[in-house]
């Protein structure tokens, strides 16, 4: 197995990495043994990067993305992200750092069914305490091209527009990293493909870094590079 995580010491000393991950792993109690989930993943992630993280189901994709927007903690290493180690931060402290840099993508959505496309935009603005939601969310609505859509809610427009609005949401708050799990999972091919351009589109825009976990070929040589998981451990692409 080739390793491709060989740079973990001097990453961390590099002005323009955004991410930094450094012997990573994951392992949970089953009543017999141990599953490891993940396995001593080590890289870094340049300011600007869209980096795609590839590998079959069962790979250990998502759970290292949780792990690096601290919605999880590593059983083992550490992840810097923005500059602050996640491993110092409690709770309250990794959420305050998701508010202020990242932004999410999720196959299912995820807005809130009783907000409209335009409040589940405005939301992410107002819990940081934005002097004006509105108007940036409205903006950003109208550049995916749901301008006419802001007082429709989540069960009134199509997959293909909910991830449209979710999209939106992400971006609004132009995050420093945008984290995309398996984002066109639930929409057909060709919406699919009409949201993949989308999101393309706004990153190169605001110049966010892009981390996204696929499982689609196609999509991950979109990226500037990709990094593949095994059995939870990092291999050669």
């Amino acid at each position: 197995m080739t390793d491709t995580s060989a740079e973990p010491a001097v990453a961390q000393l590099s002005a323009d990495s955004v991410l930094v991950v450094n012997g990573l792993g994951k392992r949970v109690p089953l009543p017999d043994r141990q599953l490891t989930i993940l396995d001593d993943v080590s890289f870094s992630i340049r300011a600007g990067e869209a980096v795609a993280i590839v590998g079959a189901s069962g790979s250990g994709k998502s759970t290292l993305l949780g792990l690096m927007a601290g919605l999880d903690l590593p059983s083992s290493g550490t992840v810097i992200l923005a500059g602050e180690s996640l491993n110092a931060l409690d709770e309250d402290g990794r959420a305050r750092l998701r508010g202020q840099k990242v932004g999410f993508v999720f196959q299912s959505f995820q807005l809130l069914p009783s907000l409209t496309a335009l409040e589940n935009v405005m939301l992410p603005l107002e819990l940081a305490d934005a002097a004006d939601a509105m108007t940036p969310a409205r903006d950003i609505l109208q550049k995916v091209g749901l301008g006419d859509r802001l007082g429709h809610y989540p069960r009134q427009l199509s997959g293909g527009e909910q991830q449209r609005v979710a999209l939106a949401r992400a971006f609004v708050t132009r995050p420093d990293v945008l984290f995309a799990d398996e984002p066109t999972g639930n929409l057909d091919t060709e919406t699919g493909a009409q949201v993949i351009d989308l999101l393309f589109e706004l990153n190169r825009q605001q110049g966010t870094t892009l981390v996204l976990v696929t499982h689609d070929e196609k999509l991950a040589v979109r990226c500037d590079r990709s990094l593949r998981l095994s059995g939870g451990q990092l291999v050669s692409p």
